[in-house]
């Protein structure tokens, strides 16, 4: 009977370790990344007996992991998608809350200077009007600021958030590397090369977690160890060793980062092949959405000051001087790349604030030309000459340039964080016209004069009076200095309503003008209730001098609309990858998860098996002693 014995004992050690199996699987049903196991058991080898064969019982020929390659990439590749465009949706929605807030944004301030601007118009005199003008603008500037030093602030927590993304991947590099080590050593010393089938889910796990932060390909070798990929197939972990990356500052911005792979000694850029995790989602928003923001945003204020500052020049203050530039208007930002050579410089000059764009721009030399490529397109300018005009920027490159040698100009990016106000008197606030025109009391003809304008304020002329004398017959008119009786011009043809212009001054008459006839342009003095300059001002508000297309408010209004459209199509995209790898997960839990109803089911099978295995041993151990006594 021991034969019966030694099958009852097989039965036993194989139903005791299913029972084991089942009940780790259930103690693990809520654990993440645990796979479910499974006792495969196998008949001993029979032994003949007469003219057949009778069994010699069980073995546990393994305990399978229960797991699938392809459902496990897919969610893996699902999450990959999800945290690239959860990390954009989160960056977008931060800097949609910031400029589209009715309270923190730009609009109400702008809409509150304009406000006083129109009533200074109304009361060119009044000293409060002025000093709420003054107020006005300092919290219009301090609103540019305060917007660009969180913009700055979130490009700042980028950073931040890439170098510990990258320290959080090379810690899991090294873990999934330590279990290669561990897997490959468990497989060896086991005699029938099962496999850890623990070790074998932590390091899956890992890889998901990796997944998560950069997008991954894996590959199982021969060994059992997991080969980790990269980038364009740079090598993560390869076998029980892990490489490692680096954020690094990028050359040609030294606020920016990049991700280099580092080999021995050397660092390679990879940040061009990072294609999926939070990490391209980082680069992504920082190279695409960020720095355009920041620009636009500081387009916007240049153009404010700029186009504001020229309005304010022509115009006289409440002390009979002229005006002077109202707001400070940063100049470029120019970065040399780290890598030059040569020892130039180059400097760029706003000429024409209408004609700014939001682009960067790069500029290199090859050895004979200069080029000057618009990051925002690409397009490329060449030229043997140093100096470029483009988009209202001048730029000059001076010394000597090396082959090879760039810069990035940034004709923008500083506008919004550099604004300030210049006016600190109430009184130096131009609200009136340096220039009056009127027409001569004696004249004979019902000839009007318009109100003079100023087209070149470097070189107009506001010291004499001029006039304009009709000559006989009055076809023609001579433009005399009326202090010095000196001929500014002689017998120009008159027309209708056409420009006169003379000592940087433009005026126009209209009518029918008779031999005689005189008409003055003058200094205008003691304009105290004059609000020429204020309504010139005033219609900048209107005026299409952002990109030729856009006032100041709408254009603020345009990137408000942008960042709210990226920030929508960042959350509807977020929510249906969010909801894909939510169908992976559960695709996958139907194969590798444990199931606590099928288990319960197992359980109550192998703990009747075990039981019956007892009674086996038992019934054998009486049958053998009542055999003793019978023999004895």
């Amino acid at each position: 009977m021991g034969s019966s014995l030694d099958i009852g004992i097989s039965g036993l050690r194989s139903f005791r370790t299913a029972l084991r199996t089942i009940s780790n699987n259930i103690a693990n049903a809520a654990t993440p990344g645990h796979s479910r196991q499974r006792v495969d058991l196998a008949a001993l080898p029979s032994q003949r007996f007469g003219n057949g064969f009778i069994g010699n019982g069980a073995r546990v020929a393994n305990i399978q992991r229960i797991e699938s390659e392809f459902l496990t990439q897919q969610l893996r590749g699902a999450s990959t998608e999800a945290s690239r465009l959860n990390m954009i949706r989160r960056l977008a929605s931060r800097m949609d809350n910031l400029l589209a807030d009715s309270r923190g944004g730009l609009a109400p301030v702008l809409q509150k200077f304009f406000n006083s601007i129109q009533d200074l118009s109304a009361k060119p005199g009044s000293s409060s009007a002025r000093q709420v003008v003054l107020s006005s603008a300092n919290s219009l500037a301090d609103r540019f600021n305060s917007i660009a030093s969180q913009l700055s602030a979130i490009d700042n927590d980028i950073n931040n958030t890439i170098d510990k993304n990258i320290k959080d991947l090379n810690h899991i590099a090294r873990g999934i590397a330590d279990l290669n080590a561990k897997i490959v050593q468990s497989v060896n010393l086991s005699n029938n090369g099962q496999k850890p089938n623990d070790l074998l889910d932590q390091r899956d796990k890992l890889v998901l977690e990796l997944s998560n932060i950069i997008a991954v390909r894996t590959l199982v070798q021969s060994d059992d160890s997991l080969s980790v990929f990269i980038g364009n197939g740079q090598g993560l972990v390869i076998g029980n060793s892990a490489r490692q990356l680096a954020a690094i500052q990028d050359p040609g911005d030294r606020a920016g980062l990049r991700i280099a792979y580092k080999v021995s000694n050397t660092e390679v850029d990879i940040s061009a092949a990072i294609k999926g995790g939070a990490l391209a989602g980082l680069l992504e928003f920082k190279n695409q959405q960020s720095g355009a923001v920041r620009n636009e945003l500081g387009r916007i204020a240049s153009v404010l000051g700029g186009t504001f500052n020229r309005q304010h020049r022509l115009g006289q203050t409440l002390n009979g001087a002229l005006g002077t530039d109202f707001f400070s208007v940063a100049p470029a930002e120019i970065l040399a790349h780290a890598g030059n050579t040569g020892s130039a410089a180059v400097a760029a000059t706003i000429t024409d604030f209408k004609a700014l764009t939001q682009s960067d721009y790069k500029l290199s030399f090859d050895g004979a030309n200069y080029i000057l490529t618009r990051l925002d397109d690409g397009v490329e300018t060449v030229s043997v000459k140093n100096k470029f005009i483009a988009d209202g920027v001048q730029i000059d490159a001076g010394g000597a340039i090396a082959a090879g040698d760039e810069f990035l100009i940034r004709p923008v990016r500083l506008g919004a964080a550099k604004l300030n106000v210049l006016i600190t008197r109430a009184s130096d606030i131009a609200a009136a016209a340096p220039l009056r025109s009127s027409a001569g009391v004696n004249n004979l003809g019902d000839g009007s004069i318009s109100a003079p304008y100023i087209t070149d304020i470097d070189h107009a002329d506001f010291k004499d009076r001029i006039e304009i004398r009709f000559n006989t017959p009055a076809a023609t008119f001579d433009i005399v200095n009326a202090a010095t009786e000196a001929a500014v011009a002689a017998g120009v043809t008159y027309r209708s309503g056409a420009d006169i212009t003379f000592n940087g001054i433009s005026v126009k008459i209209d009518g029918t003008v008779q031999p005689g006839d005189v008409f003055k342009v003058e200094r205008n003095n003691n304009a105290v209730s004059d609000n020429t300059n204020a309504r010139a001002l005033l219609g900048l508000q209107t005026a299409d001098t952002v990109g030729g297309a856009s006032n100041y408010e709408k254009a603020y209004g345009g990137l408000v609309g942008r960042v709210g459209t990226l920030t929508r199509q960042a959350t509807l995209s977020s929510q249906a990858q969010d909801s894909l790898v939510q169908d992976a997960v559960k695709a996958k839990q139907s194969v590798t998860g444990v199931n606590l109803d099928e288990e319960a089911i197992n359980l109550t099978k192998f703990q009747q098996a075990y039981q019956a295995a007892v009674r086996v041993i038992t019934t054998s151990d009486r049958i053998f002693e009542s055999l003793l006594r019978v023999l004895g």
